[in-house]
């Protein structure tokens, strides 16, 4: 869900119509109180056993509460930029972990941590329905030179934990499919330890891929179906 790309006029966009500042964002306390913590999560639990009428409601909700990622994200989760990540078929849970990695710091973004305050915990568990439920579409339609080659250094790094399809977990994002260059930069950071994503696994099954590797996995998950 990070954010990073030349000209930030999608995000001043984003920030004038939630009637935000930087700085109101940034206010000591908020993350606090409205972090994706257990009261976000029973929402969730509640929605995913609820009726099927329930639950579009639910993700009908969704849809309407994440007006702002639609900007960056697209409407369906599909993003609109290579650089910001695919949200469509993420586990609700994942969603909700993620919400809460922004809020206290675990995930640097300081665009992203801002609106995730704003959201309260019935919208965010909303959100993740919405998000979970919609129908991924490859990032690109053919996978590049090194696919083949990415494949089986999926299979031996990475297969354990996002799964033998990179379908992901309620603890692992989905992979399969997801954007080209997000899937580039995130994976650069985890072996530089850039600060931006802090999960020493993550660090060590991406530098026993080897720098060199990242691009031949990252051409075999952004066209994966």
């Amino acid at each position: 869900m990070s954010i990073e790309r030349k000209g930030f006029a999608g995000i001043r966009w984003c920030w004038a119509l939630l009637g935000l500042s930087m700085a109101a964002a940034s206010a000591p306390g908020l993350a606090q109180t409205q972090m994706a913590g257990p009261a976000a999560r029973a929402h969730l639990e509640k929605i995913v056993k609820a009726a099927p009428a329930e639950q579009k409601t639910a993700q009908e909700a969704g849809r309407k509460a994440s007006f702002f990622c639609a900007n960056c994200h697209g409407e369906t989760g599909l993003s609109k930029y290579t650089e910001v990540p695919n949200l469509a078929g993420q586990h609700p849970a994942y969603v909700l972990n993620q919400i809460d990695a922004f809020l206290t710091g675990k995930r640097k973004d300081p665009f992203m941590q801002g609106l995730m305050k704003v959201l309260k915990d019935e919208e965010k568990a909303s959100i993740a329905v919405f998000y979970a439920a919609q129908p991924v579409v490859p990032a690109v339609s053919m996978g590049g030179p090194r696919a083949a080659e990415g494949r089986a250094l999926f299979d031996r790094n990475c297969a354990r934990c996002h799964g033998a399809e990179a379908k992901g977990a309620e603890t692992f994002p989905r992979l399969a499919g997801q954007q080209a260059e997000y899937l580039r930069r995130s994976l650069t950071r985890y072996l530089t330890m850039s600060g931006e994503r802090i999960y020493p696994p993550m660090t060590a099954a991406v530098t026993g891929l080897g720098e060199q590797n990242i691009e031949a996995v990252v051409q075999y998950l952004s066209a994966l179906r």
